[in-house]
């Protein structure tokens, strides 16, 4: 299967999810979303696009990929975490002392509306590969870098010649312990992985050399599709281990019942639920999808109930420019505990915290 032709096919138009969805638009309507689209692009495969009820206005697959006209209201950051304060090279991140960040491609299979990512400027696969030796050189010099997350945009959206590049130079490096491909691919592409055999050949040979992890973004169960099983099974299939990153979100996963039951069927599947992340407060995004702090946690605890020990193993974080943030819980009315899981400074390390937070609030800087 030629992938990249795949993805050719795509849906990117405002007048082709008329077509496919029968939505109808206003005219109004349509100037917005062609200004947004025009400004944040869309992009929606094939496959992912067949999981949405079109009977369903609120359907959770729809929300996280086609463009809604609340994406003018550009309350909100469009750099939340401070990732351009942590750029050492082009390409590449070192925020925490333990791990590189490379940001391989500008590239995804499909525009998540409510990625944190999207409105920053990115360079492609071709332009970052340039770099790939001054990366190398940099996690060479800083010893203290034990694992790379290659992400992006999405790190499978890569070539193969590209990710066997980055596994070659990178598995040669004596301190990194592991590396992590971080990809959405599984769950809207999932073609892109069981029908590659020599993609799958590459991390599997690599994986010998040095320890693999691919980390999904799972966010509902209707994500959970027999293609994307294929896909996970052939991964697992290399003796790579898979952990996934949810977001919260608001109208997507902000229900107890709909949350363990994605982490019942991932746990069912092999994957390992890492974390679950409060959304950001990013420009377009926010009035969207976050939900209050207070709710977000009343609802990752309800969820908790509902799952066996090996489901509750996630922290739910918020990741901010000082760090990632674990939410711990509620001590009384107004006052929330917190603590820095990771920090961006070695004197906040492990620092445990109290704040006042009202009940609509969403985030703490």
């Amino acid at each position: 299967m030629d992938w990249i032709k795949e993805l050719e096919q795509n849906l990117t138009t405002v007048e082709e999810l008329e077509e496919k969805l029968l939505i109808h638009f206003t005219e109004d309507e349509k100037d917005k979303l062609k200004e947004i689209i025009n400004s944040y692009p869309m992009s929606i495969t094939r496959f992912y696009l067949s999981l949405i009820d079109v009977n369903d206005e609120k359907d959770p697959i729809r929300r996280m990929c086609i463009p809604s006209v609340q994406e003018t209201d550009l309350n909100g950051s469009f750099d939340t975490s401070g990732e351009s304060d942590n750029t050492v090279t082009a390409g590449l991140q070192h925020k925490y002392k333990q791990t590189a960040l490379i940001l391989s491609t500008n590239q995804c299979a499909m525009y998540c509306r409510h990625c944190f990512r999207k409105r920053l400027v990115g360079l492609s696969s071709n332009e970052i590969i340039k770099h790939l030796e001054e990366i190398v050189s940099y996690i060479k010099r800083h010893d203290d870098i034990s694992n790379v997350l290659i992400s992006g945009g999405d790190s499978f959206l890569n070539t193969n010649a590209v990710i066997k590049k980055y596994l070659e130079r990178l598995s040669e490096i004596e301190h990194l312990d592991f590396i992590r491909f971080g990809t959405r691919v599984p769950l809207t592409f999932p073609v892109r992985i069981y029908e590659d055999d020599e993609l799958l050949s590459i991390l599997k040979e690599y994986n010998k050399k040095k320890k693999i992890y691919i980390v999904t973004q799972f966010n509902h169960p209707n994500e959970l599709t027999e293609e994307a099983k294929k896909a996970v099974d052939a991964l697992i299939d290399c003796g790579l281990s898979i952990k996934n990153q949810a977001v919260l979100l608001k109208g997507v996963n902000d229900d107890s019942e709909i949350l363990a039951d994605l982490i019942n069927k991932m746990t069912r599947w092999g994957i390992t639920p890492y974390y679950i992340f409060q959304c950001r407060p990013v420009s377009g995004v926010k009035n969207q999808f976050q939900l209050p702090l207070k709710k977000g946690y009343k609802i990752v605890e309800e969820a908790k109930a509902r799952l066996n020990g090996h489901g509750k193993c996630f922290r739910y974080v918020m990741s901010n420019k000082n760090g990632k943030i674990e939410i711990l819980g509620t001590l009384k009315e107004n006052t929330m505990l917190f603590k820095y899981h990771e920090s961006k400074e070695d004197v906040n390390q492990g620092r445990i915290f109290m704040k006042q937070i009202e009940n609509d609030q969403c985030w703490i800087d």
